[in-house]
């Protein structure tokens, strides 16, 4: 996400350069609600702007990047060139079964109304980013502790025992479990891929503290979720995760852990 200030300035900063006809492409994670304001506003001078989600991450460069577009429709008809430029193009994917000719998202990008509109389809886009994410996460830290069977932590009354040890004695390769997924499983895909390039490089994933950061997008698509009243709970728990991981949660954790020993005598166990 680029900061709305940074964004502000940078139209400011422009706008004695702009004539009546130019068009402004803002191909960043903007907020889409600031993209009306700003194209009502460059309007009056008779300028286009235009909002392009933009979806690849690094590897866009090769394989060319998802476009979702807001804006007017000339001038995203006069920008076409440069979406096809690099757009990845129909031959980056299998054609889908009954698609209808003729329309551009089979070439990787797609005019998906008027001003906000590209940057509101690539705010919820990211916002599924992050439950896909959060997902494959979990289930390998499920296969991860298969084994909790074969050396469980001490038993107390603070612990709840496990009931079956006998059917947690797997120790299995994680990364593997990663590689196999890829190979025509139904959940296999780029974040998939993604994932076993990075147990790959490193298996214990050493590097990483667990600290994740949100860059907006999964926050402004659940206040959406709200303002339409639209459930979506998948995504806002995997936005929840991610306050968890830097210990926004701390004072929460600390508040049960003395109502528990408030109202049962119960001593915390130690780290």
């Amino acid at each position: 996400m680029v900061p709305a200030g940074v964004v502000q300035s940078t139209l400011d900063q422009l706008r004695p350069l702009l004539e009546a006809g130019d068009a402004v492409i803002d191909g960043g994670n903007s907020y889409y609600r600031d993209d009306i304001g700003r194209a009502a506003d460059l309007k009056r001078d008779g300028v286009h702007l235009i909002d392009c989600g933009t979806s690849g991450g690094v590897w866009g460069l090769e394989r060319g990047y998802c476009l979702m577009i807001g804006g007017e429709d000339e001038p995203v008809r006069r920008l076409k060139p440069i979406f096809l430029s690099i757009a990845p193009g129909r031959g980056s994917a299998e054609p889908t079964p009954g698609l209808q000719p003729g329309g551009t998202a089979e070439q990787g990008y797609l005019h998906c109304g008027p001003s906000g509109a590209g940057h509101f389809v690539k705010m919820v886009h990211n916002g599924i980013e992050y439950g896909m994410m959060a997902a494959i996460a979990e289930g390998l830290s499920i296969i991860k502790g298969a084994d909790i069977g074969l050396h469980q932590d001490e038993i107390g009354a603070e612990t709840t025992p496990l009931r079956d040890p006998w059917a947690y004695q797997y120790t299995i390769d994680i990364g593997e479990v990663a590689e196999v997924w890829r190979r025509g499983s139904v959940i296999s895909s780029w974040l998939v891929d993604l994932t076993a390039a990075a147990f790959a490089k490193s298996p214990d994933l050493e590097e990483f503290s667990g600290r994740v950061s949100d860059s907006g997008e999964g926050r402004w698509t659940v206040l959406a979720a709200v303002d339409e009243g639209v459930p979506a709970s998948v995504i806002a728990a995997s936005l929840y995760e991610r306050f968890d991981s830097r210990d926004a949660g701390e004072f929460t954790w600390k508040v049960l852990s003395a109502l528990r020993s408030e109202f049962g005598g119960h001593l915390e166990k130690k780290a």
